[in-house]
Parts: C-alpha cells; sequence; structure tokens
C-alpha cells in the first residue's frame, strides 16, 4: 500500500514536469525561428537597397558628360564591386573559379558560329562594316570590359535578386536590368535583354564567368560589325549616344 502511494505521490511530480520541459522546447524553438526571420529581413532590406544603389549609381553615370563620367564613372562602377567582396564570398561562388570551366566551354564555339552566321548574313545583306577602332588594345579592353559586366550582372544583380525573388523571375529581372542600362540604343537593349537571360540561367547552371565574359565579348564585337552604324553609334549608350546622334546630324 505503501509502495502504491509512494508512486501516486511521484506521478504528478513527472507529469507536471512534462509540459515545462515541452514549453521550453518550444519557446526555443519559436525565438529562433524568429532570430531567423529577422536576419532574412535584414538581409532582404540590404540586398534591395544595394540593388538600388547599384543601379542608380551605374545609370546616373551613363548621363553625366564626359567630363563628370571619368571622375564618377569609376566610383559607380567599383562600388558594386567593393559591396560584393564584402562578404567575403569564395572563388567558385564568384565564378572565378575553375568549377563548372570544363562543362561551360561548349559555350565558346557556340558564340564563334554565331559569330560567323552573323558575320555572313550582314554580308549577304549589305550592313557588314570594320569596327572604327580595330585595334589590339581596343579589342582587348572591350572584351575586358564584357567580363568586368558579366561580374556586375551575376555576382552583384542576379545574384541579390536571386535571394529576393524566384529562380526564374531573378533571371528575368536580372535581364531588364540589363538591358536598361544600353538605354537608348534601341539595338543593344534588345540584344542585351536576350543575352542577359541567357548568360543568367548559364551562370546559374555552370557557375563560371570567363567562358561567358569572353563569349559576350565575341557577340558584341560581331554586333558591332552587323549592326549599321547609324542605328549602333559605336555601341555608345546614355548621353554618349544622343551626342553621337547629334554630332553626326
Amino acid at each position: 500500500m505503501s509502495r502504491s502511494l509512494s508512486r501516486l505521490h511521484l506521478q504528478p511530480n513527472l507529469f507536471s514536469g512534462t509540459p515545462k520541459n515541452f514549453g521550453d522546447s518550444s519557446v526555443a524553438s519559436h525565438s529562433a525561428r524568429y532570430q531567423l526571420s529577422i536576419s532574412q529581413s535584414r538581409s532582404s532590406t540590404r540586398n534591395l537597397a544595394e540593388l538600388i544603389l547599384g543601379f542608380l549609381a551605374i545609370d546616373a553615370v551613363l548621363w553625366l558628360p564626359t567630363r563628370e563620367q571619368l571622375i564618377f564613372g569609376p566610383i559607380a562602377l567599383l562600388a558594386p564591386l567593393v559591396m560584393v567582396l564584402w562578404r567575403r564570398p569564395g572563388m567558385n561562388e564568384l565564378g572565378l573559379g575553375w568549377r563548372g570551366f570544363a562543362g561551360s566551354l561548349w559555350i565558346l564555339p557556340a558564340a564563334v558560329a554565331l559569330s560567323v552566321l552573323g558575320v555572313e548574313a550582314a554580308k549577304y545583306a549589305g550592313t557588314f562594316h570594320t569596327l572604327y577602332a580595330p585595334d589590339f588594345s581596343h579589342v582587348g579592353g572591350y572584351v575586358l570590359w564584357t567580363l568586368y559586366q558579366q561580374f556586375l550582372l551575376q555576382d552583384f544583380f542576379h545574384a541579390r535578386l536571386s535571394s529576393l525573388l524566384s529562380a526564374n523571375a531573378a533571371i528575368g529581372l536580372a535581364a531588364v536590368v540589363f538591358a536598361l542600362v544600353h538605354l537608348p540604343n534601341i539595338p543593344l537593349v534588345l540584344a542585351t535583354l536576350v543575352w542577359g537571360a541567357l548568360s543568367c540561367a548559364l551562370f546559374r547552371r555552370y557557375r563560371n564567368l570567363y567562358v561567358l565574359g569572353l563569349a559576350q565579348g565575341l557577340l558584341g564585337l560581331c554586333f558591332a560589325v552587323c549592326i549599321p552604324d547609324v542605328w549602333l553609334h559605336h555601341m555608345r549608350v546614355g548621353l554618349g549616344f544622343l551626342r553621337y546622334h547629334s554630332m553626326h546630324s
């Protein structure tokens, strides 16, 4: 009898401890989820702010006169680089490692084939012309510029949009942003809209900037000699495009 009473006496202590333990676990879990939600919210806010700031800075510089552009251009273009590197990403994450390089090499011969077809089509249509500055420094400088363009597109804009949107939406909006900074050059806007979406999809799969930058350089040079310069204005954008038009008018 005393043993039974002893068990009955101990039973409430057993059950009274159970809700307390469950409660502690629930509170801890809720607190962890709350902290994670706050962290994600802050990260999203930061990414959105950086996106807006980066786009406005780059686009504003394109509409400045040449003298002011030389002063503020490097700041606007290097600020996204600083914001990307501030988070200390790895080389493979940036697309600057060797991951995906071998698998993405098919993009280069595909770009060469498209360029050859484009040149032949331009010759047939009578729109083919030489580059206005076909020297090595100009061509090499342009290819280096396309490599940095891919860095800006993929590691700055596409990466931040991917943290805010679904994969397809991020690719689409990154392509739109890439195209908008080429206004008012309509041929370039259309070309960069298509290439922006395609390059983002390829980057998501292979994660390599080298091949994409070189492919863009090849396709850009092809575009420059195949589209009449009266439309393309030496591939200029922003205020430079309008000033070219007024000078030649």
